[in-house]
């Protein structure tokens, strides 16, 4: 989202001028989880690329955070097929195959097709901020922020983290240690792009030795 005195076709109760243009270099690139477990939603915020790094990262931190590694064996990611997140992409495949190996936990990610991510539930959290900050101006970092942390869903306010790391964009994995990979990677018949299954135990020898 860019940055600035924009108009974004919103409403307001109150006159509030804004561009009619939106020019400018500055944005944020919101990041979503919501935790249907705990029904807990984190949103992590970057002025830089959403890369398959960043993503990962920051489903390790959130795994760390919720306490999941004590007696959790098994992690579910229902996810849109985003270029950066998806099953082909090489570099978001590493990072999550080295995060299962690491918490020696299951990680099945299972993809809604092209043009059904309307059925994710993250996807009402997007409306729903939508909504809150609808005719305000988001004319400052500290706009965005302060309206992703005062929204709510079903009664409760997300955790909103705003981060400063720079990530490389463009990050791929050599042709022949993803040949290795994909030996240990289980893809559903028929579906090999959409429901892909990382079994840490069947895993450990390729991590190790595509390292």
């Amino acid at each position: 989202m860019k940055i600035g005195e924009f108009s974004r076709g919103g409403s307001s109760r109150v006159t509030v001028n804004a561009g009619d243009h939106d020019f400018g270099g500055d944005y944020l690139t919101p990041f979503g989880i919501l935790d249907l477990t705990h029904d807990h939603v984190e949103l992590i915020f970057t002025n830089s690329k959403v890369t398959a790094d960043f993503m990962v990262d920051y489903i390790e931190t959130y795994w760390l955070k919720s306490g999941y590694p004590n007696g959790k064996d098994t992690l579910i990611l229902n996810a849109d097929n985003g270029p950066e997140n998806s099953s082909r992409r090489t570099q978001f495949m590493k990072r999550m195959m080295e995060f299962s190996v690491s918490y020696n936990v299951k990680v099945i990610l299972a993809y809604y097709p092209p043009y059904h991510s309307k059925y994710n539930p993250i996807e009402r959290i997007w409306g729903r901020l939508e909504q809150h900050w609808n005719g305000d101006l988001l004319d400052t970092h500290e706009a965005v922020l302060g309206f992703a942390s005062s929204t709510t869903w079903n009664g409760k306010n997300p955790s909103v983290t705003l981060t400063d790391k720079l990530y490389e964009t463009g990050k791929k994995v050599a042709k022949e240690v993803m040949k290795l990979y994909e030996t240990a990677i289980e893809r559903a018949n028929g579906l090999e792009k959409w429901f892909v299954t990382l079994n840490p135990k069947k895993m450990q020898g390729s991590v190790r030795h595509g390292n």
